[in-house]
C-alpha cells in the first residue's frame, strides 16, 4: 500500500524564511533559547522541528546525513528528497547539514565535515532533536554573540559530550556549528563557544 506523503511548508516562501532568521539568530546570540513555532507532521521519527530546519536550510546543493533511528524509516528519507532535493549521503563526513534524532548516540563531532582553514565555511551543522533545553543551568560558555558568559543544557547527549565541545571550539575557525531543537524551541551554539569552567565564573 503506497503512502501519502506528509505535506511541507503550506506557505513555502514566508515559514521558510521565518524558520531561516531562527536558525540564523540562533547561531549568532548562542545559548539564547528561541521559539521555533511550525505545523508540519512529518514522518517519526523526523520531528517536525527537524524537518522545519531541513526545510528551510537544506537544498540539491547540500547533502544531508541521517542518523540510524532516521535511516531506518525509508519516509523519512522520501520526505526530504521530496520537498528539499537534498541529497541523502552515506557517512557523517560527506554531509553540509545532519539530522540528529538520537542525540546520546550522536557520532564524534570529529567525524563530521570540519571546513579548511581556507573554507571554513564548508563545515557541517548538526542538529540534534534533543528531550530537554534550559538556559538556567548546565555548561558555561563564552565567545562572539554571547555577554559574559551563557548556560545552555541539552539532554540526552553522550557522556563525553563537555570534551567533545572543548576539542570542536579548539580547532576554530574549523569545526562544526550545532543546532538543538525540542518542541517549540531552538538554540545554537556555534564553534567559536567558548566553554568556560563553572569554577571561574563570578559568584553571584
Amino acid at each position: 500500500m503506497a503512502h501519502t506523503l506528509a505535506h511541507g511548508f503550506a506557505d513555502p516562501v514566508h515559514e521558510g524564511q521565518a524558520v531561516f532568521r531562527a536558525a540564523m539568530e540562533a547561531l549568532s546570540r548562542p545559548g539564547r533559547i528561541r521559539p521555533l513555532a511550525t505545523a508540519l507532521a512529518p514522518p517519526a521519527p523526523l520531528t517536525p522541528e527537524l524537518a522545519a530546519l531541513a526545510l528551510a536550510l537544506t537544498d540539491a546543493d547540500t547533502p544531508v546525513w541521517l542518523d540510524a533511528p532516521l535511516r531506518a524509516e525509508p519516509a523519512v528519507a522520501g520526505f526530504l528528497r521530496f520537498h528539499t532535493g537534498a541529497p541523502i549521503v552515506d557517512a557523517p563526513g560527506q554531509a553540509a547539514f545532519a539530522l540528529i534524532a538520537d542525540p546520546a548516540r550522536c557520532p564524534d563531532l570529529r567525524d563530521f565535515a570540519q571546513g579548511t582553514l581556507a573554507y571554513p565555511d564548508a563545515s557541517a551543522t548538526v542538529i540534534l532533536a534533543v528531550e530537554t533545553l534550559s538556559d538556567a543551568a548546565g555548561p558555561a560558555f563564552a565567545g562572539p554573540g554571547i555577554r559574559g558568559t551563557v548556560r545552555l543544557e541539552a539532554a540526552p547527549l553522550p557522556a563525553d559530550w563537555a570534551s567533545r565541545w572543548a576539542a570542536n571550539h579548539a580547532g576554530f575557525p574549523q569545526g562544526i556549528d550545532l543546532l538543538f531543537v525540542t518542541p517549540g524551541r531552538l538554540a545554537g551554539l556555534p564553534r567559536s563557544a567558548r566553554p568556560v569552567a563553572l569554577e571561574a565564573l563570578p559568584c553571584t
